[in-house]
């Protein structure tokens, strides 16, 4: 006989002589207070509490059916409670992270609005209440800002709190509007010339003076930067001190601008442009969407975004397309809705960057984006599975004649329905002012970081006599290279 089967029958001989007795509430509860001799008094006394609600919600459940909605409610309260009493306060029960919002001088926040609408004639305003944050595709700066600074009774569900001490921090968030002050000054017209005087607002200025500022800061020079936050999510934003602010977790667009000992997936996160249209309030649906594939945009763009004209040239005269230049304004926008709300498909080629706005304004249109960017990155992809809510075409294919449309058009009713309900169910992710939308979503991706962080600063900490070098885990590799 082998081991398993003299096991099986001591066990059935041992079970013959004494049966166990059932297991019955009863001994459950005796057997909880009786773990609970080891915990802390005032954990023992937060579950014991727990514990009456949930055999108080269990009494209604059965003996009061008319209640089944109010003993539901009470036990996913008792749970959060329990979850609370074992220490979790975040997503998965993990404490949120604390973040400390730094003081700028105005300069830096409100004074880059007010220089923004001076710019365009306003009058100078009396009070920062008065200034108003000026719309535009890179907004990630001022959303993140605002929810710091709202009360903590309307953050419900944030990854992370904030905390007015500094020593208590773990993160320091850097509320420069960076992205809002690169457009400062207006674009002037084509062949107008730079003009006689010199602008009356400098950015690359403001970016110097404010690293100045930092680097003066006790907190800054306590871990070289590491556990600061700055966003630069327009791809030219804070081009003039990358080197200097490289050490911090950047919140970027794509890297498409930053070399590789600048910016990584590893160290730093992919926010998404804010959407410029409306967004889709309907039902999914194949047949309100008489058109196959739309896009406007600019057709003439730099570097990677050159893609954009040979697929003008290739799909302009393409039955059941829509491809038309159009810049950014109101009449821009209104038309673009509406496009977009009425195709199947929207197609996303690259900008001067990898990215674009006109992602994320196709997802919350429930239109099913189309990208062709070979070196793209996306946010939130821990989350996402972008292969459920967009097609991906490599550049190559899709400008041989016929056969994007062709690819498009083989995509049965059911699968583009298929689609449409994965759109669904993720745009929230990319709707900022949504309650649990993108900026809790971002914030999650900040807090991931943390240990990374902290194994940085603690490396550096014991390095003798030389320059702590991050390249060798923070690079935008695939593979980490030895040290």
């Amino acid at each position: 006989m082998d081991e398993g089967a003299a096991a099986s029958a001591l066990a059935s001989s041992a079970k013959a002589k004494t049966r166990k007795p059932k297991s019955t509430l009863i001994s459950r509860i005796h057997a909880f207070f009786h773990a609970m001799n080891r915990k802390p008094l005032l954990k023992q006394t937060l579950i014991t509490f727990s514990l009456f609600g949930v055999l108080y919600a269990l009494f209604n459940a059965f003996f009061n059916p008319s209640l089944d909605a109010d003993a539901t409610a009470a036990t996913t309260t008792v749970r959060s409670a329990i979850l609370a009493a074992a220490g979790g306060g975040g997503r998965g029960g993990s404490p949120p992270v604390k973040v400390y919002l730094y003081d700028l001088p105005h300069r830096f926040t409100y004074g880059v609005i007010q220089q923004h609408s001076l710019a365009r004639g306003a009058r100078a305003p009396h009070t920062v209440s008065s200034l108003k944050y000026p719309g535009h595709q890179h907004m990630a700066e001022w959303y993140l800002f605002s929810d710091l600074t709202r009360p903590d009774s309307e953050r419900s569900g944030s990854p992370v709190v904030r905390v007015m001490d500094p020593e208590e921090a773990d993160l320091f968030f850097v509320p420069f509007f960076s992205s809002l002050s690169l457009i400062v000054n207006p674009i002037r017209p084509a062949g107008s010339g730079p003009g006689p005087e010199k602008p009356a607002y400098s950015d690359e200025e403001n970016q110097e003076a404010l690293v100045e500022w930092l680097e003066a800061q006790e907190y800054w020079k306590r871990s070289n930067g590491r556990d600061h936050v700055i966003v630069a999510s327009d791809p030219n934003a804070m081009y003039r001190v990358l080197d200097r602010v490289r050490n911090c977790v950047l919140l970027v667009a794509d890297f498409g601008r930053l070399r590789p000992d600048q910016g990584s997936l590893v160290k730093d996160v992919v926010v998404p442009y804010s959407h410029r249209i409306r967004s889709y309030d309907g039902d999914v649906s194949v047949e309100n969407r008489k058109t196959l594939l739309f896009f406007m945009g600019n057709r003439y763009r730099k570097e990677g975004g050159k893609i954009r004209d040979i697929l003008f040239q290739v799909l302009e005269k393409e039955e059941d397309v829509i491809i038309k230049h159009g810049a950014q304004s109101r009449e821009s926008r209104r038309a673009a809705s509406q496009g977009m709300h009425t195709s199947k498909f929207c197609l996303h080629p690259a900008g001067d960057t990898p990215s674009a706005c006109r992602l994320f304004d196709a997802i919350v249109s429930l239109c099913i984006p189309v990208i062709v960017s070979d070196n793209i990155e996306l946010p939130f992809e821990d989350t996402i599975d972008y292969k459920k809510i967009a097609l991906f075409v490599d550049t190559d294919s899709s400008i041989k004649p016929g056969y994007l449309v062709s690819k498009l058009r083989a995509v049965t009713a059911k699968r583009i329905l298929k689609y449409q309900k994965e759109l669904k169910e993720v745009k929230r992710y990319f709707e900022y002012e949504e309650p649990d939308g993108t900026v809790n979503e971002i914030w999650r991706q900040v807090s991931k970081k943390l240990p990374l962080i902290k194994l940085m600063i603690n490396r550096e900490k014991r390095l003798l006599k030389r320059e702590a070098d991050c390249s060798c885990i923070c690079t935008n590799q695939t593979t980490f290279r030895t040290l």
